[in-house]
């Protein structure tokens, strides 16, 4: 399942068992065509304003332009995809890009999660510890944190790289599951791994950082300025929906397809095709709701915006406040 990130044919299926080819197709090429433009020009908007206002980059500002590039390396391989499932998965584009695609998926996901969870990190730091929060968060750590975060995960998803194109029923495939026991056997390896390390902690993270956070805003309401409040509740929320919404059910669905791949009946089989179709959806969509948490609780995001209205009035812009 890791290294099929589009598929939904179980190993060790029964040929009697209806399949859900049609099912899969539909969805992943009317939410993979609605992902690529919303996704594209969310992206692109977001990312056009970082950079025309880079003088006036924070730390926040950083985290964010990583997180819009990530997306649009994605995005760029949701066309392939599309036009893998509309033509009722045959695959047309050779075996390297099939294994960029895959790749690509992986790379997001999780640049995504950690650099959300970097972010969140310093969010917590700069409202619970204010004093240390001049030293640690700035604009050279996030440079640091995010090119640390990159080389990380692109060396480490370098195995979703080794799975390509198969032939089936005449038909060039990609993103299937392996065909062997040994296979499957260390996909289950791999994902309690990655499960663990690329889920589970960051969740953990995120979820300690913004628990001392709400208990900082409560305990000192009448000192901290609305706008940094709204700023870390609206910031709790985006990222929390990301990861309830995209992250944990594909996560969830997963570990449990790998680990009971043989084990199931005719109607099990069924209804998981399903989920995993539903799941991985869900898991894609990550990409527009990057660009929510800067429009959202990104810092002062109007006022970015009428500098570049106003271009002969952008010299006397006041630098915001918050180094994040």
């Amino acid at each position: 399942m890791m290294t099929s990130a589009g598929n939904t044919t179980l190993l060790g299926e029964n040929e009697s068992c209806p399949n859900i080819d049609e099912f899969r197709n539909q969805v992943y090429s009317t939410v993979y065509s609605m992902l690529t433009f919303f996704g594209f020009f969310g992206n692109c908007f977001a990312l056009y304003i970082l950079i025309m206002t880079y003088n006036k980059k924070t730390a926040f500002h950083i985290y964010m332009m990583n997180l819009a590039v990530s997306d649009l390396l994605f995005i760029f391989t949701l066309p392939l995809r599309v036009v893998y499932y509309v033509n009722k998965g045959k695959w047309f584009f050779g075996d390297i890009m099939c294994r960029i695609s895959s790749y690509a998926f992986y790379v997001n996901l999780y640049c995504s999660i950690f650099i959300l969870t970097a972010m969140s990190f310093f969010r917590f730091v700069a409202i619970v510890f204010p004093v240390r929060n001049l030293r640690l968060v700035n604009v050279r750590n996030a440079k640091i944190v995010c090119a640390c975060i990159w080389i990380f995960v692109t060396l480490t998803t370098i195995p979703f790289l080794m799975s390509g194109t198969s032939e089936k029923n005449n038909k060039t495939k990609c993103f299937e599951p392996p065909s062997s026991n040994a296979g499957v056997t260390n996909l289950r390896v791999i994902n309690y791994l990655a499960l663990t390390f690329y889920f589970c902690v960051p969740f953990l993270i995120i979820l300690i950082c913004y628990t001392l956070i709400i208990k900082t805003l409560l305990k000192n309401a009448m000192n901290k300025q609305p706008a940094t409040r709204k700023k870390a509740i609206r910031m709790i929320i985006i990222v929390m929906a990301v990861f309830i919404i995209s992250f944990m059910p594909y996560h969830i669905q997963r570990t449990i397809h790998l680990q009971f791949l043989q084990e199931k009946t005719c109607e099990e089989s069924h209804h998981l095709q399903k989920s995993v179709v539903i799941t991985l959806a869900l898991a894609a969509s990550n990409c527009c709701f990057d660009p929510l948490l800067y429009f959202f609780s990104g810092e002062n995001f109007r006022k970015r915006l009428s500098t570049l209205r106003k271009p002969s009035e952008s010299s006397i812009h006041v630098r915001e406040r918050s180094p994040l």
